[in-house]
């Protein structure tokens, strides 16, 4: 049975170890500006998954990814010594996808937004097509409507 509860917690124990382990004890020179975005861990509390971005181009990504699995087993055993679990799950590294989502949505913000500028030129100076008011008012008798009748074709009752 599963407590997800203290998956959660522990989860989030790791991801603070982590990023403070790779702040100050990891000196390794291919690591860039690197933060890690989240943590989940299965319910077994065996395996867990990190996620990090790393700010700048994709060789300083490749050059962070290979630091931080050059550095797993320092991580690993400081989250063992820090959380004080009976078995200390395995740490697997996974960059995460959220920079590349924000980009992509930022990119069809910009798409959409340059329509409805296209849109709102072309309308600019349109007109409506017929009348400015095609509902009738209540109290007016339509031109097609013969007297005693309701106005669907039949007799009034």
């Amino acid at each position: 049975m599963t407590d997800t509860a203290r998956a959660r917690k522990l989860a989030d124990r790791i991801r603070v170890v982590v990023a403070e382990t790779l702040q100050r004890r990891i000196k390794d020179p291919r690591l860039g500006y690197v933060t890690i975005t989240d943590t989940r861990i299965t319910g077994d509390l065996r395996e867990a998954t990190v996620f990090y971005t790393v700010f700048g181009d994709d060789e300083e990504r490749a050059a962070s990814a290979a630091a931080l699995e050059s550095a797993k087993g320092v991580l690993r055993s400081e989250v063992g010594r820090q959380t004080g679990v009976r078995f200390t799950p395995t740490l697997t590294f996974v960059p995460d996808a959220l920079p590349e989502n924000a980009r992509t949505i930022d990119d069809l913000l910009a798409k959409a937004k340059a329509a409805d500028a296209e849109v709102r030129q072309a309308s600019s100076g349109a007109a409506y097509a017929g009348d400015a008011d095609p509902y009738r008012k209540p109290g007016q008798e339509a031109d097609d409507e013969e007297p005693g009748t309701d106005g669907k074709g039949s007799p009034d009752a």
